[in-house]
């Protein structure tokens, strides 16, 4: 199994859990926002890395 299907499904299961335990607008809040979170942290050079490395490999 790749990285990426191991993060999605990991991503699954965080939400899974979080959506027994909190209200849906709580969960999708914290499913949504800390990825997001995630990327403003970056430097602009972070960014641009990681925007490249994504079209990479769409464009595989």
């Amino acid at each position: 199994m790749s990285t990426q299907a191991k993060i999605a499904v990991g991503g699954v299961a965080v939400g899974l859990i979080l959506w027994a335990f909190v209200p849906f607008w709580v969960a999708l809040l914290i499913v949504v926002g800390v990825p997001a979170a995630t990327y403003l942290m970056l430097d602009p050079s972070q960014r641009r890395r990681l925007r490249r490395i994504n079209r990479k490999q769409i464009g595989r």
